[in-house]
């Protein structure tokens, strides 16, 4: 059985499984709590048994089973048509149930694998001319340049950024002016960099490359885990900079992209 939950505790989220998935779910919880059709809450139930979790934010969803429990075939059709239902852009969850739930989805989604890299310091933290607290106005700038999604939706992205960074759940970088990244999560220790881009003048340049290594050195000095996912045509990319492969998953993405 899947029924939205209309309140929640940090405790029952503490007994997630320790994974991307669930610190993606406490940090939509931690900004937005339960107070918004935007952010919406499930619980996964068996029968009597309590088995996961699934966050729907905005036209993402994010799935998680508590820690020891295994999602049985039963489940996860009952997930697989929760998915179809509401139609998500992208769906995450954990790796085991990729070929289920993508043979499951298929008529509507499609498999998209990923990597996950984490970070492995030198010590060695570069002097560079890092803004450590940029005017939001001048991330999108860069980010508006690479990334259609975000220069489509210009307001959604400044209020959800600047909602999560006045709470110390993500903060952004830029680099010289022209190349940004952000932490989109900081949950449990663990840093998630993503929304990586440079100005397309300033390509080809290693701006991205210097402003990774420096963001990694900077939040494993700070007593973060820092972790990134990529796409696996960029694998040798970000091994050359100091991440290394720790894990590998797939995400349901939605055939008809334009929308």
């Amino acid at each position: 059985m899947i029924y939205q939950l209309n309140t929640l505790s940090m405790q029952i989220l503490e007994k997630l499984t320790p994974n991307n998935y669930t610190r993606r779910i406490k940090s939509h919880f931690l900004a937005y709590s339960t107070k918004y059709e935007f952010c919406r809450f499930f619980a996964v139930d068996d029968y009597d048994e309590h088995c996961g979790i699934i966050c729907v934010f905005n036209s993402s969803m994010m799935v998680s089973s508590f820690e020891g429990v295994k999602f049985g075939v039963d489940i996860l059709a009952e997930i697989a048509s929760f998915i179809v239902m509401n139609k998500p852009y992208s769906v995450e969850f954990p790796v085991e149930y990729s070929a289920d739930l993508e043979r499951m989805c298929s008529i509507e989604y499609i498999g998209d694998k990923r990597t996950e890299f984490a970070f492995y310091a030198k010590n060695e933290l570069p002097e560079l001319d890092v803004q450590e607290l940029p005017k939001l106005d001048d991330v999108y700038r860069i980010l508006a340049e690479c990334f259609p999604a975000i220069k489509n939706n210009h307001g959604l992205w400044l209020t959800d950024t600047s909602h999560r960074v006045r709470r110390g759940l993500a903060q952004s970088f830029i680099l010289e002016g022209c190349t940004t990244a952000t932490v989109q999560y900081i949950i449990d220790r663990v840093a998630l960099i993503g929304h990586v881009g440079t100005l397309p003048e300033e390509r080809g340049k290693h701006h991205a490359r210097k402003l990774l290594y420096w963001i990694g050195e900077k939040l494993t000095a700070d007593g973060f885990d820092v972790r990134l996912f990529a796409r696996l045509h960029r694998v040798s990319y970000y091994e050359e900079i100091g991440f290394k492969k720790c894990g590998l998953d797939i995400v349901l993405e939605r055939k008809d992209k334009d929308f």
